[in-house]
């Protein structure tokens, strides 16, 4: 939640930011499991206000106008351009998974727990819900991205970036439609969505400064997602899901440069005391959306106690680690709009805290060789 900047006199403690001192706090972060409301209905208010321009000069900021005329040659058919026909066979994918131990949990210490006594079958069902239950959260994200994408348009007070947000709104809903109709014909359905990814889109929705939105969901979310794709891309060999989030990452990757080229002019022009609350906004999202990453939801599921999942969690270094590279876009990201080290460097030393420092100097968004592509993913045989 934002405060105004003179109220922002020293930064607010973690407690302030999120509720609780420790970042790693099991208790406060499974007390809190995503729901889905029985009409299927969820609302939240907006309190940004609708902003015209008068000013329809196409050009003026050249950057946003050059990525805005490359997402139109860059669009995709959801239905027909990916391979559909293509059977998927989730027992197997989950089977390849267990014998090669991406659970990350089969060097842990499982006595005393309910998961000390998981077969092979076990284990099976465990990677189908886990798979289920990210891709459902991409989802249920790039539903958020749509609406907040949506939000831009009205909100950002240049015709450049209200003509890209128009773009991306249509990349959102052909993201939302494919991750949907893999969800329901070739897996089982979806996943609610996970509790804390539900409270940060709250968050950006009701946030009355427009920027916000660009920095919670082009930045944060939309970053973390992209190294999320990737990762994802990378370890499956299922054929139609690779193609799929190859596409997607090719529309990401301009949609977090978008961000990034929209909010270094603002931010160049804000206040110290500005910038702060910008800072704490972004270490928010960080442990929100790491705090999703406990898939709460699935152990639920599997009928595991909280008990039991926090000794596994605990104990899986490798997810560790995972946890921490899904920071990779984000840090550099955030180094570009001068986050970073704002004022005396709180972001950095948060940064340092949560392990995903050693980002910084990565390569940022705007140059990845996809939000700056001449052609469609189809055209440039992307898999």
């Amino acid at each position: 939640m934002t405060i105004a900047p003179e109220q922002n006199e020293a930064m607010r403690s973690n407690f302030d930011l999120i509720g609780r001192q420790d970042v790693v706090d099991y208790d406060a972060i499974f007390s809190l499991v995503g729901h889905e409301e029985e009409n299927g209905i969820h609302q939240t208010p907006n309190n940004c206000p609708t902003t015209f321009t008068w000013d329809y000069t196409k050009g003026a900021r050249p950057a946003l106008d050059k990525l805005y005329e490359k997402s139109k040659k860059a669009q995709w058919n959801g239905q027909t351009d990916l391979p559909w026909h293509l059977d998927v066979d989730v027992e197997k994918l989950a089977w390849e998974a267990y014998t090669e131990d991406q659970s990350g949990f089969f060097n842990a210490d499982l006595s005393g727990t309910v998961v000390e006594k998981w077969g092979a079958k076990e284990w099976v069902q465990f990677g189908i819900e886990n798979q289920n239950w990210s891709l459902s959260q991409f989802m249920h994200g790039e539903q958020g991205a749509l609406v907040c994408t949506a939000k831009i348009v009205e909100t950002v007070p240049w015709i450049d970036a209200k003509y890209y947000a128009a773009q991306q709104v249509a990349d959102e809903a052909r993201h939302v439609e494919v991750f949907s109709k893999y969800l329901n014909e070739k897996m089982n359905g979806h996943y609610q969505l996970n509790g804390h990814l539900g409270l940060l889109l709250d968050d950006i929705i009701n946030d009355s400064n427009w920027d916000m939105t660009y920095l919670g969901m082009q930045v944060m979310v939309e970053g973390l997602a992209l190294a999320a794709f990737g990762f994802a891309h990378q370890m499956t060999t299922e054929p139609l899901l690779k193609q799929l989030l190859r596409y997607v990452m090719a529309d990401e990757a301009r949609h977090v440069a978008f961000g990034i080229l929209s909010l270094q002019e603002y931010y160049a022009g804000l206040t110290q005391a500005e910038l702060r609350t910008r800072q704490e906004f972004a270490f928010e999202a960080a442990v929100r959306m790491n705090d999703r990453l406990a898939s709460q939801e699935v152990w639920e599921k599997m009928g595991v106690p909280q008990k039991d999942a926090v000794k596994l969690l605990t104990q899986a270094t490798d997810r560790k680690d995972f946890q921490v590279l899904l920071f990779s876009k984000i840090v550099p990201n955030c180094k570009k709009l001068g986050l970073l080290d704002a004022g005396d460097g709180w972001l950095r030393q948060k940064f340092t805290e949560l392990g995903a420092i050693a980002f910084e100097d990565w390569q940022d968004t705007t140059l990845d060789e996809d939000a700056m592509a001449e052609s469609s993913p189809m055209e440039r045989g992307l898999v």
